[in-house]
């Protein structure tokens, strides 16, 4: 009887975590809440950090940071998303247990919305962070420069990279950038173009961060990683492969 009334009061309190209201009271997150995460339990935790510009000065390249260490070891993934852009999905990271769940890049933003990064937990929680970004808008709509100019059709998947200490805990950031137009396929006799998948393996070829992007990141990507100390030995050995959707392949040395 214990048992059975201890399950009652555990499937109340998740309809109540469930019904939790939106801190930014934004039209569209049951919607996206449904998207991405479904019908798990949730809550909005601010140890989930998502920072960005208070405005968007180039919509088409806006600078936007996810930390999720206060969950790092116990993390499944994380699903980053804008509420009002017409694509709404950015990215997914896929850490391993033993990097540092901070990850940054650029990404188009449409207009002013709510910028989301959910992480999903062993227990079977998400634990949802967020952030306003204010924008004039067109990010995601405008042709990428690229497009318009034949040089990246000569420098595709370029792969510049660098590697820096952190001060902090003894640890590195990669950090690389990818010569692609990255585009959207939302501008008129444009079609979408875009870096798919991207994969950081260690000498061994084991998998130590796998993002899977969309569309909305921008155009010539900037994407860091931070490892611990103790992956960090060997920098030399690390590399770098990603594919975009039309079936090309990178692969750098990091």
């Amino acid at each position: 009887m214990v048992r059975f009334l201890f399950l009652i009061l555990l499937a109340a309190a998740s309809v109540v975590q469930a019904a939790e209201s939106d801190p930014l009271q934004s039209p569209m997150w049951d919607y996206t809440r449904e998207q991405f995460i479904g019908s798990a339990p949730y809550r909005f935790d601010e140890r989930i950090k998502v920072s960005l510009p208070t405005f968007a000065e180039n919509p088409t390249q806006v600078p936007l940071q996810i930390d999720a260490t206060a969950l790092a070891g116990d993390i499944e993934r994380i699903v980053v998303w804008a509420d009002l852009n017409p694509i709404q999905h950015i990215f997914t990271y896929f850490p391993h247990p033993d990097v540092i769940p901070k990850v940054s890049l650029r990404f188009k933003v449409q207009q002013g919305t709510a910028v989301r990064a959910a992480v999903l937990t062993q227990s079977g929680v998400w634990h949802v962070g967020f952030s306003y970004l204010d924008a004039a808008g067109g990010g995601c709509t405008t042709p990428s420069t690229g497009n318009a100019s034949p040089y990246w059709e000569n420098h595709l998947g370029e792969t510049q990279s660098r590697v820096f200490p952190l001060a902090s805990d003894g640890g590195v950031r990669f950090k690389f950038k990818v010569i692609h137009p990255m585009d959207t396929g939302l501008a008129d006799a444009i079609p979408e173009f875009y870096i798919q998948q991207v994969i950081l393996r260690n000498a061994r070829e084991e998998g130590l961060a796998r993002l899977e992007l969309s569309q909305p990141v921008a155009e010539n990507p900037v994407i860091s990683f931070d490892l611990r100390d103790g992956l960090s030995d060997k920098t030399s050995g690390y590399q770098l492969w990603m594919r975009d959707n039309n079936g090309n392949e990178f692969e750098k040395a990091l």
